[in-house]
Order: C-alpha cells, then sequence, then structure tokens
C-alpha cells in the first residue's frame, strides 16, 4: 500500500497563498485579526490537502508549557566550560525575565537514539529548543528542518540544514584579526584551528585567509594545527607551530582559550610574547585579560548572542516570525601579546578597543 503524502501548514501556506504566520493563526483559533476570506480560503486549502495536525500542533500550540530546552554537546565538563556558561547564563537570563524556565539535556547517543530530543516538544515539555555547541556531525538536527518544533542553533550554523540560527560573525573575526597582525608587520602567520566538524571554525579561517590574499600572503596548511579548542592543544599547537617553521613572527588562534595555550607553548620555546611571536585570540572571554600578557582578541558579544537566540526563540514560538537568521558583528579589543615585527624588547603596545 502507498503511503500516503504528509501535508505541513508551510504546504497550506504556499496552496493558500498566506504567510506561515498567518496559517498558523487560522489552524490554531488565532485568528481574530485575520479576515474572513483570508481564513476561508486557508481552511479550505487545510481541507483539500487532507491536513492532519501532528501531535505538536493538537498539543503545544493550544496551550504552553513556558518551558524552554537547552541542548549540548556530550563533552567533558560542559556545564564548567567559560564558553557555554556564558551562553546558558544568558539564555536563562533572558528566559527568566520572560516568565520562561529552563531545561538543559545533553545530547549523548541513548537521548538521540531513543529521540528524546523529538519526546520533549511531542509529549509537550517544552516550547522550544536551543542548540549549543551543535556541528555538522549532528544530522539529527535534520528533523527540525520542517519548522514545527522550534529550534534555534545559537552561535553556529550549519550550511547543509534549513535551520534557525543566531550567531557571531566569525568570518569578519578572522579577517579583522588577519588585518590586524598584518598591519604590524607579520608576513609569516600560524594558524590554530578549532574543530573541522564546526562550522565556524572554517568561517574564522576563510575570514582569515582573505585578509592575508588581499596582502598577497597565504596560509599552507603546514602553518594550521588543531588546538583541539582547548588551552593544553593551544599550547601543544604552538610548540609544533614553531617547530614546523621558526619564521613564524604572529599566530592567530580560533579561540581565546587556544591562544592563551599558545602563549604557554611559545613561552617554553624560550621565545618571548609579544617580541618574538605575537599572539591574536578570538571570543573575548572575560579571563583573557588576566593572561600573561594581556590576550589581543577578536570581541564576540557571546551573552548577547545568547540572549538574542533565546528572544528570537520565542517569537517562532508565539508565530511571530518564520525564520530567524541573525549575525552578530565583532570588534578588536587591543592588549599587550601582539606588537609590530620590529618592537623593541619589552615594550608594550597601547591598550585600546577597535571595531
Amino acid at each position: 500500500m502507498a503511503k500516503r503524502k504528509t501535508f505541513s501548514i508551510k504546504d497550506i501556506a504556499r496552496e493558500s497563498g498566506a504567510s506561515l504566520t498567518t496559517v498558523s493563526f487560522v489552524l490554531n483559533g488565532r485568528d481574530h485579526r485575520i479576515s474572513e476570506a483570508t481564513r476561508r480560503r486557508v481552511l479550505d486549502t487545510a481541507n483539500r490537502l487532507g491536513y492532519r495536525p501532528s501531535r505538536l500542533a493538537q498539543g503545544l500550540q493550544s496551550r504552553r508549557t513556558r518551558m524552554l530546552a537547552i541542548l549540548v554537546p556530550p563533552l567533558h565538563h560542559t556545564f564548567a566550560d567559560v564558553y557555554f556558561g556564558e551562553l546558558i547564563s544568558a539564555v536563562h537570563d533572558h528566559a527568566t525575565r520572560t516568565g520562561y524556565r529552563i531545561l538543559l539535556e545533553v545530547a549523548h547517543g541513548d537521548f538521540l537514539k531513543t529521540r528524546q530530543h523529538l519526546e520533549l516538544f511531542d509529549r509537550a515539555f517544552v516550547d522550544g529548543m536551543l542548540g549549543i555547541g551543535v556541528t555538522n556531525r549532528d544530522t539529527y538536527l535534520s528533523d527540525f528542518e520542517d519548522g514545527e518544533r522550534p529550534l534555534v542553533v545559537v552561535n553556529n550554523h550549519l550550511p547543509d540544514l534549513k535551520l534557525n540560527f543566531v550567531r557571531s560573525d566569525y568570518a569578519q573575526a578572522g579577517r579583522m584579526a588577519a588585518q590586524y597582525l598584518i598591519g604590524l608587520g607579520h608576513r609569516r602567520i600560524g594558524h590554530i584551528r578549532g574543530a573541522t566538524e564546526v562550522q565556524t571554525t572554517w568561517d574564522f579561517r576563510a575570514g582569515a585567509e582573505t585578509a592575508l590574499r588581499e596582502a598577497g600572503l597565504d596560509l599552507p596548511d603546514t602553518r594550521v594545527v588543531d588546538g583541539l579548542l582547548t588551552e593544553e592543544g593551544g599550547e601543544a599547537a604552538a610548540v609544533e607551530l614553531l617547530r614546523r617553521d621558526a619564521g613564524v613572527t604572529a599566530i592567530l588562534a580560533g579561540n581565546d582559550k587556544m591562544a592563551i595555550g599558545a602563549i604557554a607553548g611559545i613561552k617554553h620555546t624560550g621565545r618571548r610574547v609579544p617580541a618574538d611571536v605575537s599572539v591574536v585570540g578570538c571570543d573575548d572571554l572575560h579571563h583573557a585579560a588576566f593572561s600573561d600578557p594581556p590576550l589581543t582578541t577578536v570581541h564576540t558579544p557571546l551573552y548577547e548572542v545568547g540572549r538574542q537566540a533565546c528572544q528570537r526563540l520565542l517569537e517562532l514560538v508565539n508565530g511571530e516570525v518564520e525564520q530567524v537568521a541573525d549575525v552578530q558583528p565583532v570588534s578588536l579589543t587591543i592588549r599587550e601579546s601582539a606588537a609590530p615585527v620590529s618592537t623593541t624588547p619589552g615594550a608594550k603596545p597601547k591598550r585600546t578597543s577597535a571595531r
């Protein structure tokens, strides 16, 4: 027997010529501001297509749980990580101010195998979900492409999936950091990258390579090392970079943790920061200002990204928007870990902030 085709509210919107928001309002009885002609057209189209509401539509659309889920990866000490902590704190603060509570879930194997990421919606536990720390390997996120279960990816995006996201502009971050080092006279620049399964890793590198290319420079693979997104990884990566190419005068790290580790690694080789090798990071985490020397880095507005992701999720839940694709601007915070190639040993560059 042929499987009967299932139609969604997107099909009704396309066939009726109404917006997705209008269709949602009509099907859920919140159509008091919609004209009778439009309402009738939507209902007739739904009947013609044989539309049947999903469990989500039957449950959550008629009532709200006032609960949002945050889904994080099964990493070691995820909740102790300063990056995740900043984003989670922002989401929690905004959710609390708007009368919502937060449910924290870890996307481990059993959780996904039993499809609990969907059951949270279908059993009316949550109204929406925020994905933090997602990667291109998280193919389960395709379950959210139809938009029936509101989800926002936080500070990342997945090019192969049509998902809502709020993120920092990491391509601009990479370009801005590289331009700063080039402006200081550096020509042999090494790169400590993050995990390749994270799209923003590629965005950051693409931005840096654009700046280098515009200056007539390149970034060969021999000057790119994986820093594992950790201080320990950054330390080992810096040592490896300088072993491969002793002429490197600057290192561009994909996040602050790797950059701080890189400073330690450079010192272990007997070199000085920034007199011999300059270092620039990304994110501008709180402890970046207290590294030795204080870290020059690109400021990504993590707290604002988390806050905005939560707000935009609520707009999706309430049918106020149909799609979210927000990119937050970044800025350069100049401290003391980067200096001109010809800097006098011991000299410290002026501390400032550039946008």
